[in-house]
């Protein structure tokens, strides 16, 4: 398969989602993280950007809340190319009324090639890359053959 890339610059657009029940988690990773986080352009669902605004003092691209829509609204911004990285805390033990989005939104990241966390540990590990502050070209898949197969 051919593929295409795409420059990220040094300044990321990086989207911010939580559960409910992850919120707390999410939000004492972004504390930690401040430094890191406002050298970058931050969006995120309405809940979990208000909270991130409040907590940081930082602003914030508040979408819709995740159930409402805005975990669709960041993944077309991903199918875009307007998002960079994904960070989702998300509770793999809580039955989501939203779950085909949430799935929707973690495919869309896949096949654009975003880096996703999805815990605390892996959220780590991409804001301790030295590429978090550097350019980077992602490869991004040809999807011509699959656009142009016959029906």
């Amino acid at each position: 398969m051919k593929s295409d890339s795409q420059k990220f610059s040094k300044k990321k657009s990086i989207a911010l989602v939580a559960h409910d029940h992850m919120k707390k988690n999410l939000l004492e990773w972004a504390e930690f993280n401040k430094g890191n986080l406002v050298r970058h352009r931050i969006y995120a669902t309405g809940t979990t950007g208000k909270l991130l605004e409040d907590r940081l003092d930082i602003y914030v691209h508040k979408l819709q809340s995740g159930p409402l829509g805005g975990d669709q609204q960041i993944g077309a911004k991903i199918s875009e190319g307007e998002i960079d990285v994904l960070i989702f805390f998300w509770d793999p033990l809580a039955a989501q009324p939203h779950d085909p989005d949430v799935k929707a939104l973690l495919r869309l990241a896949v096949v654009w090639n975003i880096p996703i966390a999805m815990n605390r540990a892996s959220a780590d590990f991409i804001f301790s890359s030295g590429l978090m502050d550097s350019e980077y070209e992602r490869q991004i898949p040809d999807f011509n053959l699959y656009l142009n197969r016959e029906l």
